[in-house]
């Protein structure tokens, strides 16, 4: 085991899956020289040469089509958007091409990438710095989308997502990249893509969460305690596939079910998570499910960018709510 912080968890999984097989390379925007703008790249392409880490023109969309052309000529390029407001450029070729190229081809080719984009806000950034564009990406057919919200998870779901037959978004919450530090085994080893995790087990509530929100639902998790209100969180890890199982079992158990993201919330990943548990723990419902995310605005340049960003005590609040409903 070793002490990591996200960005190294990150770059551990790439590292491994570059010297165990030739065919993957690692480039984008910044990537090979400077190590990516939050260094999360940093070094790899000093141990594994200039062919197999390099740096991209500022091209997305040339980044992402020419990635599509080294996977069906059988490599397993990854890929880094720099920002996730930067990913947009790219829209044509991920939604028009990667995704449908498996049904395109009837499954003769497969597209084993990853897109790996820094997402989220509450950096203080620039415009299109702090996007959660999960949503759009959930929402097309082929695309697989999973967001850590530890260093263990980070390393065990990029290897996943390297290993998987078909494309991958890897979204990293720029908030946490070096706020959570964590054991983490030195060896390989997999999350499957499409599993949720049960990080606590309490009987008043279920609070699903993602990514950074995580840590923020654990925070007020400390406030409720003090009124005696038992918490089970649900890290969802995948937001497609989702893990309908998981979330409903957890809602039958508590009744209640709050879901927090920092995505805005018209047709966000909320919505489609209150459907999964109308369909799956309906009659088990002891209050409305709910859901608390970001605002429908664009999120704010940093000097408003609190004032968007989910704070613990607003979670605390809408899980008493909902308890005392």
């Amino acid at each position: 085991m070793k002490v990591m912080n996200l960005v190294q968890a990150i770059n551990d999984a790439m590292d491994i899956k570059l010297q165990e097989d030739k065919s993957i390379v690692v480039y984008g925007e910044d990537v090979g020289v400077e190590g990516g703008v939050f260094r999360v790249t940093e070094g790899l392409q000093v141990k594994h040469g200039k062919e197999r880490v390099f740096d991209s023109p500022l091209a997305e969309s040339g980044i992402a089509g020419t990635a599509l052309g080294m996977a069906i000529s059988g490599m397993k390029p990854i890929i880094e958007m720099q920002f996730d407001g930067f990913s947009y450029p790219a829209f044509n070729q991920i939604i028009s091409h990667i995704a449908r190229f498996r049904n395109r081809t009837r499954g003769k080719y497969h597209v084993p990438m990853v897109i790996r984009i820094p997402y989220g806000g509450g950096i203080n950034a620039l415009e299109h710095h702090s996007e959660s564009p999960e949503a759009y990406f959930g929402h097309t057919p082929g695309l697989k989308v999973v967001i850590p919200s530890t260093p263990y998870d980070a390393k065990g779901l990029l290897i996943a997502a390297i290993e998987d037959p078909d494309p991958v978004i890897y979204l990293e919450p720029k908030r946490i990249y070096r706020a959570i530090k964590q054991e983490v085994p030195e060896e390989k080893y997999q999350i499957p893509i499409g599993k949720a995790k049960v990080i606590s087990q309490g009987e008043d509530i279920t609070v699903i969460a993602y990514g950074a929100m995580i840590r923020e639902v654990q925070k007020a998790m400390v406030l409720v305690k003090e009124k005696g209100i038992s918490v089970q969180l649900i890290d969802l890890r995948s937001i497609w596939p989702i893990d309908r199982d998981t979330i409903g079992a957890a809602v039958r158990q508590t009744g209640r079910a709050l879901i927090v993201t920092e995505a805005q919330q018209s047709y966000g990943p909320a919505a489609e998570l209150i459907s999964v548990i109308n369909e799956e723990a309906f009659l088990s419902l002891e209050a409305p499910p709910k859901r608390l995310t970001g605002f429908d605005t664009v999120i704010p340049l940093p000097l408003g960018e609190k004032h968007y960003m989910i704070s613990p005590q607003r979670i605390a609040w809408e899980i008493e709510k909902l308890v005392n409903y």
